[in-house]
């Protein structure tokens, strides 16, 4: 399949590609392990349908995502597989327990609430059904032009928009009461939660292999230290797409693309 493809179109193909075609589809899975596989999946149908390939650059990565998106609304459950209650019973029905982020060095605590900031908001985006959630996705992670992201969905603008309407609606009414990042009086702070996180295995600790919602910042300190004032500080963000639009990329293997490349010409 893929030897009709030399190496160096396997390159053109891949490196330019790989790391945002892996942020859309980890954000639709949340699963480090199938997101991988699905990746995989993705560039080898990418090959076979390489004379589809548009001549534009710019076109390359909307074409792409449409391959990626039809693999995902052909495997991935029509119903998410976590839900909003499923979320609150996992980091709210708990006491809180503060204690936990005050044991630890500045370090560790940042660590550990920049990776409980990004796996909750990655999850919320995974208790949407997956029309809405690729929507989303598209528009506030990967921050696609309204006419690129419907055609990236294969659905016209105005459906688009629709699906984008009750994503938005859908995340807004779930971390509106709720989340200290979109209203500082609101009642769920990521520092009373590390410990109930770390408890149910929603987070990783410090050092720890492994971890589903993890997205780390590759920086140790890009937005100063949290809640201190040191730096460009992690302050509440009122605007859903602010928060989302300032997500970092996950963190994958750092030689993913060439062992994909490495495969795809095998």
């Amino acid at each position: 399949m893929a030897a009709t493809v030399d190496r160096d179109e396997l390159r053109r193909l891949v490196e330019p590609h790989w790391r945002r075609l892996y942020n859309f589809v980890f954000r639709l899975t949340l699963d480090r392990n199938r997101c991988e596989r699905y990746l995989t999946d993705i560039f080898a149908h990418a090959v076979t349908q390489i004379a589809t390939k548009p001549a534009a650059d710019a076109e390359v990565e909307v074409w792409l995502i449409g391959l990626a998106n039809r693999l995902l609304e052909e495997r991935l459950p029509r119903q998410p597989e976590i839900n909003f209650d499923s979320l609150d019973d996992v980091l709210r029905n708990e006491a809180t327990r503060t204690d936990v982020v005050r044991s630890l060095s500045d370090p560790q605590r940042d660590f550990l609430l920049w990776e409980l900031k990004q796996g909750c908001m990655t999850a919320v985006v995974n208790c949407l059904p997956p029309g809405e959630r690729s929507a989303f996705v598209v528009c506030h992670v990967l921050k696609l032009p309204d006419d690129q992201a419907a055609k990236s969905l294969a659905i016209t603008e105005s459906a688009y928009k629709v699906r984008l309407s009750r994503a938005r609606k859908k995340i807004g009414d779930y971390l509106a009461p709720r989340c200290e990042h979109v209203n500082p009086m609101n009642p769920c702070r990521c520092p009373a939660r590390v410990g109930t996180a770390l408890h149910k295995g929603f987070i990783r600790s410090v050092g720890q292999v492994g971890g589903e919602v993890s997205l780390r910042k590759r920086d140790p300190m890009p937005y100063g230290r949290y809640g201190t004032g040191e730096g460009n500080e992690d302050v509440p963000m009122r605007d859903i797409s602010a928060i989302y639009g300032g997500l970092p990329e996950p963190d994958p293997p750092a030689d993913f693309g060439a062992n994909l490349i490495d495969h795809l010409a095998g």
